[in-house]
């Protein structure tokens, strides 16, 4: 059995995981608060949600191969560089969790783990050239050539988040200025939701519900069409560069197929800004779902 681990921006989820990919016992907890730096409350869920989980699955330490932590930001190995979204910078974790315990203990970048499930066992596994984004808190990416995922020697790489599309003064959390996940994040698009229409802070299901009521209002389809334009144009960037033949999409955006995808994909060929226009790929949302950073977790 192996371990997997998704860290998230609000919260942590955990299962445990058989060769076949499918997850055998999960649990989630968001943070109980947060901070600047999140270091001490990442160490302190993981701890305590492995242990709920490794005695609830009656599962001795000596039956886990390994285990393995999707992590938003860039990584090596064993330690957090920086996660812009939970503040963590240099954080040694795989040191922190192997003084508890004896089991190999490893950390990727969470779009890859995703990526990896879903290339494995999801909705990209037919396709050799593929690319794969988590829009939710940030935006993350991964892409594969010929079903190899590409990895950099040194981090983690391919931040497609923190591409610029835009000229502004508004400045992204990594300190550049326009970058695609300023604009197009899930967590961008609720905060100006809440903001335009005067909404308390109400979670992903109510929004989504919102949005569906109120179709059809000019000022929610005027910030839609914003969204879906921004979002544009950070995905014709990334296909004229990888030319992938499909693009899956992860994170909570995946949630809102039926409102955005659709959208978008017609959005990309109106442009007409793809430098090869046959290469249009398909657009398509992740099977996994939320499980797919566990799963890919464990697979690392």
């Amino acid at each position: 059995m192996k371990i997997g681990i998704d860290v998230g921006g609000s919260h942590i989820g955990i299962g445990i995981v058989d060769n076949n990919g499918k997850i055998i016992l999960k649990k989630e907890k968001d943070y109980e608060e947060h901070r600047e730096d999140m270091s001490e409350i990442v160490i302190r869920t993981i701890i305590e949600l492995m242990n709920e989980t490794i005695n609830e699955s009656k599962i001795e330490h000596n039956e886990i191969k390994s285990a393995g932590i999707a992590i938003p930001g860039t990584v090596s190995d064993k330690i957090i560089i920086k996660a812009e979204n939970l503040g963590i910078r240099n954080l040694n974790l795989e040191e922190e969790l192997r003084k508890i315990y004896n089991f190999p203990i490893k950390l990727e970048n969470d779009a890859k783990c995703a990526a990896i499930a879903e290339k494995e066992f999801g909705s990209l596994k037919n396709y050799e050239d593929a690319m794969f984004l988590i829009i939710g808190t940030g935006v993350g990416g991964a892409v594969f050539l010929k079903n190899k995922l590409l990895r950099p020697k040194r981090y983690s790489g391919f931040e497609v988040g923190h591409t610029v599309i835009k000229e502004t003064s508004e400045r992204c959390g990594c300190g550049r200025k326009g970058c695609f996940e300023v604009y197009s994040s899930m967590k961008r698009f609720k905060i100006k939701l809440m903001e335009e229409f005067n909404l308390p802070d109400i979670d992903g299901r109510k929004i989504k519900e919102f949005i569906i009521k109120n179709r059809g209002n000019e000022k929610l389809e005027s910030m839609i069409d914003t969204y879906i334009e921004d979002l544009s144009i950070g995905f014709i960037n990334l296909i004229n560069i990888f030319e992938p033949e499909a693009i899956s999409i992860g994170g909570s955006f995946a949630h809102y197929k039926e409102i955005f995808l659709d959208r978008l994909e017609k959005r990309i060929i109106e442009k007409d800004e793809l430098y090869n226009s046959e290469t249009i790929p398909k657009l398509l949302t992740a099977e996994l779902k939320n499980d797919a950073g566990i799963v890919g977790a464990a697979m690392i």
